[in-house]
């Protein structure tokens, strides 16, 4: 009897462990910073839902950091449309399903996109205009900055 008892909870820990492992393992936060123009910071994060502009969750219910997700060389939903004060902090993520180079006009700002992986993107709004974000593989543009005075 005893180890039949002892079988079925090593089952249990062997379980409880593999659920542990697919947790971590599937878990994107991995970090790391930027040495290019502006002093970006990009980041790695979990998925976001598919429709952009998804991402945390604000007091009002709006997202904290607006999520361009990229199928196909496409933003999901079209072209964002961002706004931001002069002396704000630019502040958005980009995921795409393919490696990509972001590129954003008017700052000379370039991130790489790896695919799958959700990039965010921060830097000061110290230059007003209105300026595209756009991949360079695909020629496509995905945002729309609008800075205003």
């Amino acid at each position: 009897m005893d180890s039949k008892i002892g079988r079925v909870a090593l089952g249990v820990v062997a379980v409880a462990a593999a659920v542990v492992l697919l947790v971590v393992l599937s878990s994107n936060d991995d970090t790391g910073s930027d040495e290019g123009t502006g002093g970006a910071a990009s980041a790695s994060r979990p998925a976001e839902d598919e429709k952009g502009s998804g991402g945390d969750k604000g007091d009002a219910g709006k997202p904290a950091v607006p999520t361009i997700v990229v199928r196909g060389g496409e933003p999901v939903g079209g072209i964002e449309e961002l706004s931001y004060d002069a002396g704000e902090q630019i502040h958005f993520a980009v995921r795409s399903d393919t490696a990509d180079e972001l590129h954003i006009h008017g700052y000379d700002i370039e991130r790489e996109l790896p695919a799958g992986r959700t990039v965010v993107i921060q830097f000061p709004a110290d230059i007003e205009g209105i300026f595209e974000a756009e991949l360079h593989e695909s020629d496509t543009q995905i945002a729309e900055l609008r800075i205003e005075p």
